[in-house]
Order: structure tokens, then C-alpha cells, then sequence
């Protein structure tokens, strides 16, 4: 037991320096934004939380992604970099405008866009991983059939597990759960992903975007309502157990209900993941603005302790 002390304090050290070399890495990026030596928080807290046509990897080093519009003389390709001049200056290019990420056209015609974005790319980039997961733990799954599982199976295979018997077989049943699982596994790995690599630097805010947890919210309305039983309609038009007299006030109650549920979960994980970028970015900012080497060791040691929170957060809310 003595012998393994050391052994273990050093781990726990490597894991804190670790840390520290993530956070610091995170804050390379914030340096002045106005170019003119001043900082703006703000403006690098919304820089980060928003969708963007531009992904900035670090500071000054930006991916331009493409850009694809559906307008009145059809699809148009081209880089979100022609909106730029030399000088970084905004532009217009073939007719089109780019104001705040919004693009329109100058004599105002229909402009529709699927360009992608930043969000768009870590929607791409958190596919693939799963897949790439997914398929070699099904891989490994196949090989060692009858053994004891290994590498990223055995990492993943009891989180699989855990998914099936504590969250699909309580709340669906023996009988029908194997129905459901496979896309209540994909709803917890695709928001577990995204709330962890939404905790890279440079990386995007792809479950803290509404319009991502929205359409998770409503893929799972739809599923719950199309494939409801009986007994799941008959507890909301005739609930069991209730006097007469009050099912008139109970059964609107149901209803609002089946609508309010997936909107609570749509807005719980959008405000949980962005408040949570937002205060570490905030107490980020306190080192640029106080200009101060003792405020940024302290606020790093913050901003770790609270990191630690928030890979904790990512797996509450993926679970919720």
C-alpha cells in the first residue's frame, strides 16, 4: 500500500499539469480583439458561443469553411474568405453580403443557406467519431467473442451496459426496450461527445446551440407520441385514477405536457452547456482585462477546478 502512494500522487500531479496545459492552451486565443492592443470579453465570449462561417482553431489561425446558397439562380458555392478583403475587411461577393454571419443579398432576393458552419463541421466531426468508435467496438465485440473485452471496449462496453439496464429497461420495460435502444444509445453518446468536445479549445458549441437540441427534442416528441400504446394516450385523454369532475382540468394539463417535457430538455441542455462556456470564458478574461500574472494563476486554478465540473455536467446532461 505505501509503495502504490507515490505511484498514485503521480498520476494525480500529471492529471493537474495536464489541466493546466488545457486551460492555458484555451486562453492563447483570447488576445486582443478590437487589433487595436484593447480586449473585449464580451466580444470573445459571443465570438466563441456563436455559430460562425469561420473556425477559429487559435488566434489567428482560422479554417475558412464553404458556402452554399440556394437562391433564385440556383446553388452557389464558394469560401467564406471572399467576403474578406486582404486587410480582413468585410466585402461583398457575387452579390451577397455577409453581416454578422448572416448572409443576404444586396437587391434582396431569396437567399437560402446550407453553408458549413463551424456547429455544421462539429455536427460532421462528432458523427465520425461515433461511428469510428461504435464500429470498432462492434469489431472488438465480434473478435473476442466469449472473453473478457479490451482497449476501447472495455471502456465503452460497460457505459453501454449501464445506458441499458439503469435508463431504456426501467422506463420502457423488458419487453419492448431493445425497440428503442439503439437511438436512445445515439441521443446519449451524440450529446456526451458534443458536451466534451465542446470543452476543446477552438472547438465549437454544438449542444449549447438551440437549434441542435431542438431538433434532438423533436426527433424524440415524434418518436414518443407516433409509437404510443393505448394506455399511453389513454393516461393523457382519460388519466386513471382521477375524479370526474377534474379530468377537464387534468387532461389539458396532459396535454401541454407531451409539448412541454421535450422543450424543457431542448432548453435545459442549451442554457446548461453555454453557461457553463460562458463562465469559463468569463473567468478566462479576468487575466486580459486586470493584466495581471497573480489574477491569471488564480483564475486558472479556477477555471481547472471548474473544467473538472463541467466533463461531470457533460455526462449529467447526456444522461438527463
Amino acid at each position: 500500500m505505501l509503495g502504490k502512494q507515490p505511484e498514485a500522487n503521480t498520476k494525480l500531479l500529471r492529471i493537474i499539469l495536464l489541466a493546466l496545459v488545457f486551460v492555458g492552451s484555451t486562453t492563447t486565443w483570447a488576445a486582443d480583439s478590437e487589433g487595436d492592443g484593447s480586449f473585449n470579453p464580451g466580444e470573445m465570449i459571443n465570438h466563441h458561443i456563436k455559430d460562425s462561417h469561420v473556425w477559429e482553431i487559435a488566434h489567428g489561425v482560422e479554417v475558412h469553411l464553404p458556402v452554399i446558397l440556394y437562391t433564385d439562380d440556383g446553388l452557389k458555392f464558394f469560401s467564406s474568405a471572399d467576403f474578406y478583403d486582404e486587410h480582413h475587411n468585410p466585402v461583398s461577393h457575387e452579390g451577397f453580403v455577409m453581416d454578422h454571419d448572416h448572409i443576404t443579398a444586396t437587391d434582396g432576393s431569396l437567399v437560402i443557406d446550407f453553408s458549413i458552419t463551424k456547429n455544421v463541421l462539429f455536427l460532421f466531426l462528432n458523427s465520425g467519431l461515433m461511428l469510428l468508435i461504435f464500429f470498432s467496438v462492434a469489431w472488438g465485440y465480434k473478435k473476442n467473442a466469449g472473453k473478457a473485452p479490451k482497449g476501447i471496449q472495455s471502456f465503452f462496453e460497460p457505459i453501454i451496459i449501464f445506458v441499458r439496464d439503469e435508463i431504456v429497461k426501467p422506463n420502457i420495460g423488458e419487453k419492448k426496450y431493445e425497440r428503442y435502444l439503439p437511438y436512445l444509445l445515439t441521443l446519449f453518446f451524440f450529446i456526451w461527445f458534443g458536451n466534451l468536445l465542446g470543452l476543446l479549445p477552438g472547438a465549437a458549441n454544438l449542444t449549447g446551440n438551440i437549434a441542435v437540441t431542438m431538433v434532438l427534442a423533436v426527433g424524440t416528441f415524434l418518436l414518443t407520441n407516433l409509437s404510443g400504446n393505448k394506455h399511453y394516450w389513454g393516461h393523457i385523454l382519460n388519466t386513471p385514477g382521477v375524479p370526474f369532475a377534474l379530468k377537464p382540468i387534468i387532461v389539458p394539463v396532459e396535454i401541454i405536457g407531451m409539448f412541454t417535457k421535450p422543450i424543457s430538455l431542448m432548453v435545459r441542455l442549451f442554457v446548461a452547456i453555454t453557461a457553463g462556456h460562458i463562465v469559463l470564458l468569463s473567468l478566462m478574461s479576468l487575466t486580459f482585462i486586470f493584466h495581471s500574472y497573480l489574477v491569471g494563476i488564480g483564475t486558472t486554478i479556477v477555471v481547472v477546478v471548474i473544467t473538472f465540473i463541467e466533463i461531470l455536467v457533460a455526462t449529467i446532461q447526456a444522461y438527463v
